[in-house]
């Protein structure tokens, strides 16, 4: 049933705010290094023409044509972005497990790339923004650092604070701010209208033609202006996506043509506004407000990718490819808001350095847009991948679809890379050690559960044993949280050993998080009686989903086996881990895996257990 009109206009309005914010902002700096002296492209009319014609056009085939029309198709269970994509893309692949491998391989490094994004967005944003501060006042110019580095800092501090009061202002100040461009864009282009000659898509492969050795020079300037545009997808889950294509179709879209033909306009009556063609639109008595405006528009740019960094990395702690982090909710109404403090440090640090050590939006504009064009490279394959097997398309459809795609990608990939050396490498670093510190938790937990199987007792055995040699019980409940359901838990051993009875009920609990985002109420439990008053107990979390393992339980009564709270107890087992003995060539990956296992949040607080029914009992294993 669709949604009421009010709702659906709510929503396009809150989409404003959250998902354009990081393209909205592109107009800071784009043509400012497109026509920067190390592209080579001549400041003059048919070349300012040609390049705007080539901005707009990208906006039509990467934005409009790829994401809006194709790419929110591909949504898993309404959930969009590139580890949901991954994972359903991975579900289709049964009995080829080297291809799942893949497909979820290149979904965590589409995550690992979104970090890069989540520190360079608000660097160059608040970077662009600041420096309006030398076209306003030149006297204030030396300001321009230490006011990007104070605004930063307060914003990272403030998100203990949670962001849905401010989450309600964004959409109407994007609004705002869209609506500036546009009115901008139309002055200018009312005082220079030969630059609607853009408008022909013949000017764009003209300009691009004629650029021979340096296009790629060229287009990695121009893919700055579509950054934001991978954000449409991972916040599908968030607004659908109907309201995120009409918000860019209806407002963003003709916004950005109109200001960026703007821009150009302004270049042709007045080359020497190149210095900063954006603030140079604003007539001296609005410099200010659209300082302050742009400052804001900047900060909102950076709290949607800050949030956004804040819901990848839970998403890989449950899908198992990182530990256990502290997750703090900020508001009672929205399980989205949440604050992960391990993550915003990190986030904090990386972006200070970037701001620091490149000093200048300019040169944030070389180490920008790498990361992001990878990410959507993989996105193009993937629902490439997604319209053979579940849409049924035809090979040769597929076929076209994936030339086009990736030679769209492409070209915008190579565009960046050539900027490696003069800081591409920056994100890319980025992703590489996340990616490396990933593969070594995913590895290592590989390697605990065989440690676990290898050292442990069969749980079916033990069970058995205990009809012939029955132990004292008293009456309560035990749960028993365990990594591997077909063995004795440590923790079980280790209460029979010190207190040399066993409760009357125990059930050995695993939890498992699904490739899907959400889970069925009806398929979160499965209960498989052992005799002798245990049962193995299985639960699944959607990796979208807060793991609430008591409320979780509770549905266990409709299986018959009702929770008592009161009368229920948790052993838990805490591991302390100990790398291999002898060494070896890969002894210093069990030791990192060690140092963040210690790191890890606790399970009880993790999975929400009362505090007062929780009993920790410790253990060593060598891996």
């Amino acid at each position: 049933m669709p949604a009421p009109r009010a709702t659906q206009a709510a929503l396009t309005v809150a989409a404003l705010g959250v998902v354009y914010g990081d393209i909205g902002t592109s107009p800071l700096y784009t043509v400012k290094e497109v026509f920067a002296p190390a592209t080579g492209v001549p400041l003059d009319a048919p070349h300012l023409v040609g390049a705007v014609s080539v901005i707009v056009w990208t906006l039509l085939l990467v934005v409009s044509l790829k994401y809006v029309l194709l790419v929110l198709r591909a949504d898993h269970h309404g959930e969009g972005g590139a580890l949901a994509l991954a994972a359903r893309v991975a579900g289709l692949m049964d009995g080829r497990p080297a291809q799942r491998t893949l497909v979820l391989a290149l979904g965590l490094a589409a995550a690992t790339l979104f970090y890069g994004d989540s520190l360079i967005t608000p660097a160059i944003s608040v970077l662009g923004a600041m420096e309006g501060l030398a076209v306003a006042s030149p006297a204030l110019a030396h300001w321009t650092l230490p006011a990007a580095v104070l605004i930063l800092a307060g914003l990272f501090l403030v998100q203990r604070f949670g962001t849905a009061r401010v989450g309600t202002a964004f959409g109407p100040i994007i609004a705002l701010w869209f609506f500036t461009l546009a009115l901008t864009g139309v002055v200018q282009i009312a005082q220079t209208p030969a630059i609607l000659a853009a408008l022909n898509p013949l000017a764009a492969v003209g300009f691009l033609a004629d650029r021979g050795p340096g296009l790629l020079l060229v287009l990695g300037a121009i893919v700055l202006a579509v950054t934001g545009a991978e954000a449409l997808y991972a916040d599908l889950g968030h607004f659908g996506r109907q309201p995120i294509a009409r918000a860019w179709s209806f407002f963003v879209f003709p916004a950005l043509a109109l200001h960026y033909l703007g821009q150009g306009a302004l270049l042709m009556a007045e080359p020497a506004a190149l210095e900063n063609p954006f603030f140079r639109m604003f007539p001296a008595w609005a410099l200010w407000p659209a300082l302050g405006l742009a400052t804001l528009a900047a900060i909102i740019a950076s709290q949607a990718v800050i949030s956004g960094a804040y819901s990848v990395t839970r998403q890989a702690m449950q899908l198992g490819f990182l530990p256990r982090l502290t997750v703090r909710h900020t508001s009672a109404a929205a399980s989205g808001q949440i604050y992960m403090p391990v993550v915003n440090a990190v986030l904090l640090a990386g972006v200070l350095a970037a701001v620091l050590g490149f000093g200048s939006s300019s040169a944030l504009a070389a180490a920008y847009g790498i990361a992001v064009t990878l990410t959507m490279g993989i996105t193009g394959l993937l629902v490439a991948v997604l319209a053979r097997r579940a849409w049924g398309w035809p090979r040769l459809r597929v076929g076209l679809l994936l030339a086009g795609l990736l030679g769209l990608d492409g070209l915008m990939i190579g565009g960046c890379l050539i900027k490696f050396a003069d800081g591409g490498w920056f994100p890319l670093a980025l992703g590489g050690l996340l990616g490396l510190g990933m593969a070594l938790w995913a590895r290592g937990r590989h390697r605990l559960l065989a440690a676990l199987r290898r050292d442990g007792l069969a749980l079916d055995d033990f069970v058995a044993r205990l009809a012939a040699d029955p132990l004292p019980r008293i009456a309560r409940t035990a749960i028993y949280p365990s990594a591997d359901a077909q063995t004795v838990p440590q923790a079980l051993l280790h209460n029979l050993k010190h207190h040399q009875h066993l409760h009357a009920r125990n059930l050995v609990l695993t939890v498992r998080f699904a490739d899907s985002p959400w889970v069925p109420a009806g398929q979160r439990l499965s209960v498989q009686p052992l005799g002798q008053g245990f049962w193995r107990v299985g639960v699944a979390f959607g990796f979208m989903e807060e793991p609430d393992l008591p409320q979780a339980l509770a549905g266990l009564a409709a299986h018959g086996l009702p929770i008592e709270p009161a009368a229920t107890s948790y052993f838990l087992s805490r591991e302390t881990l100990l790398p291999r003995a002898a060494g070896g060539p890969s002894a210093w990956a069990d030791r990192v895996f060690a140092a963040m296992s210690r790191q890890a949040r606790g399970v009880a607080g993790f999975f929400r257990l009362p505090e007062g029914a929780v009993v920790e009992l410790g253990t060593r294993l060598r891996l």
